[in-house]
């Protein structure tokens, strides 16, 4: 039976929402009524579900795009895994797994992926109708996992994935998190301190009759500057990220754009080592779940987020389509790593390309926590050493007056 998302009045006049099963729209609101509750409105989730995917667009991650978070999303299918090992029918383990989640939405998705099954048609089908939440990877994989029956080690390999993106995003936002509040703060209290501070300051010099030093001049110019333009640059600068967002969107300069990140000697580094990282994790889960290696590439060229690296796996796709090495192509690219690149070939020598493209992705991942690392380490210090620069910088323009005051005086 499909499932409803409802939402309704309890005799008390407070709003309740669910998900129920029914044969119709019809059968849910008599069912509310049963419960002494008054129908509003009763959507077929799989409908609305499909709407919103028409909206959004597909997406290529593993992560849903809103509504599910990533957590949530792993530990659906690591109780599904399990679930399914213990040899429970997959009906079964889709109603049980939907009854635990505490997530309304995924709830309701899960009784619909349900419904579709009970039709006949194969869990990959099922979660194929909602594209937008289960992506080309976790799709492909399950289908691979069902023709060669082993869909518990498939939803296994799915869920220390999506585990492993989660703890990587997690991190680089935790190590991120810090140094930006520090920044923001640094930008608002300059902002201040030559917008309202400086300017109250310098008001006891306007009748000295004495010539100010540059330094001062200077502070009260950028003081006025701010004063003045202030507002206008704060916007203008906000209009001009929108309009260079939207520029880059552009398939042109978009690639223009993701080159010149990677020529870039520090920022290339990082974004190569990332996009490698998720290259090659993903590639290894769609390999050993049995998926074939062209379709891999496919696949895993979606979650990389650099143009540019993103055409060399295309292309490397085509070569092996032809009977090349992937690594010999990853290598002429020019955009991966040589340690993945020799792993890769190493992998594709000994015939056990899945081990090796996890070795890879492990390395890139450390790397990248180590470098991330170190650059915050550094970045803490530097902006302190800034900030007192800044502050130094004005006290002595607002002193140095002061001082020739009082020589002047003596």
């Amino acid at each position: 039976m499909p499932a409803f998302e409802y939402q309704a009045l309890d005799p008390n006049g407070r709003t309740r929402s669910g998900v129920l099963e029914g044969d119709s729209a019809r059968q849910i609101r008599t069912q509310l009524r049963e419960q002494a509750l008054t129908p509003l409105s009763v959507h077929e989730v799989a409908e609305r579900e499909q709407r919103s995917a028409a909206s959004t667009g597909s997406g290529t991650r593993l992560l849903p795009r809103r509504g599910v978070r990533a957590g949530d999303l792993a530990l659906v299918t690591r109780q599904m895994a399990t679930l399914v090992r213990s040899g429970l029918p997959l009906e079964e383990v889709l109603r049980t797994v939907s009854r635990q989640t505490e997530r309304k939405r995924l709830k309701s998705v899960l009784l619909a992926v349900r419904t579709r099954v009970t039709e006949g048609h194969s869990l990959a089908q099922a979660l194929g109708d909602f594209p937008h939440i289960f992506p080309d990877i976790y799709r492909t994989s399950v289908a691979a996992g069902e023709q060669s029956g082993h869909l518990e080690v498939v939803l296994e390999r799915l869920a220390e994935y999506a585990e492993k993106r989660q703890q990587m995003r997690q991190k680089v936002q935790l190590a991120l998190f810090y140094p930006i509040l520090l920044t923001v703060m640094a930008i608002l209290v300059t902002v201040a301190l030559l917008g309202y501070v400086v300017p109250e300051v310098i008001q006891v010099f306007d009748n000295i009759g004495q010539d100010l030093p540059a330094l001062t001049i200077g502070l009260i110019a950028v003081s006025e500057a701010v004063q003045d333009y202030g507002p206008y640059t704060g916007i203008g600068l906000g209009l001009a990220f929108l309009a260079g967002t939207q520029f880059l969107r552009r398939p042109g300069p978009r690639r223009r754009w993701d080159r010149l990140l990677l020529r870039l000697p520090l920022i290339g580094r990082l974004v190569r080592g990332t996009n490698t990282a998720r290259f090659a994790r993903t590639l290894a889960i769609v390999s050993a779940s049995g998926v074939p290696i062209l379709e891999g590439l496919r696949i895993s060229s979606q979650v990389v987020g650099n143009v540019a690296m993103r055409e060399a796996i295309d292309q490397a796709a085509r070569e092996v389509r032809e009977g090349g090495s992937l690594a010999r192509s990853l290598e002429r690219s020019g955009y991966f790593p040589p340690m993945t690149v020799h792993l890769i070939a190493s992998g594709e020598s000994s015939g056990d390309l899945n081990q090796m493209l996890g070795r890879a992705a492990e390395s890139q991942e450390q790397e990248m926590e180590t470098t991330t690392g170190v650059l915050v380490g550094l970045f803490e210090p530097a902006l302190i050493l800034v900030m007192g620069g800044v502050v130094l910088t004005i006290v002595l323009a607002i002193l140095l007056p002061i001082f020739e005051i009082n020589q002047l005086v003596q």
